[in-house]
């Protein structure tokens, strides 16, 4: 896309965020490419929206684009299924295994192989890993900070995580 057309993505996105269109700012950002709302990003991990986290990164990143892109995604899995399992919500915990994580097993068979034996566990605090796992809300401020460093080393995200202020 020509330097004419970002310009006027961001132009877009401004007047869209001084005029309070939420929703169509972040579908934007994730179509375009152009800006990766960090604040948004944040906001969606903390409230556990796992769903609009991928199809947001999405829009930047693939899981198979680079090692960073696998680790972000793998992170976020992870903390889905941990989440699941303590629940108690076996169901989910065995669908998001075998439908999200399953792609990881590959690269380190090992960790898949310790991932799904937390299944056997009637609490996985029980791992002797994850025995300082205290809640929810915790494990994701921790997580998040792992994710902001991964997204920065990210070259992906280059030149993605500053807003361009459009003057006139």
């Amino acid at each position: 896309m020509s330097s004419l057309s970002r310009e006027l993505v961001f132009l877009i996105l401004q007047f869209l965020d001084e005029e309070k269109f939420k929703e169509t700012v972040h579908k934007l950002e994730q179509e375009s490419g152009f800006f990766f709302n960090m604040k948004h990003f944040e906001d969606q991990v903390q409230a556990g929206e796992w769903d609009e986290v991928e199809r947001y990164l999405y829009g930047f990143t693939k899981v198979e684009d680079n090692p960073c892109s696998t680790k972000i995604f793998f992170e976020i899995r992870t903390q889905k299924y941990l989440e699941a399992l303590d629940r108690q919500d076996r169901t989910k915990a065995v669908e998001i295994l075998v439908k999200d994580l399953k792609v990881f097993a590959s690269l380190n068979k090992e960790l898949f192989k310790e991932i799904t034996q937390l299944l056997a566990f009637d609490n996985f605090r029980q791992n002797k890993q994850l025995s300082k796992y205290s809640d929810t809300k915790s494990a994701r401020n921790i997580m998040l900070v792992e994710l902001k460093k991964l997204i920065g080393e990210n070259p992906l995200f280059r030149d993605k995580l500053a807003f361009l202020k459009v003057h006139n």
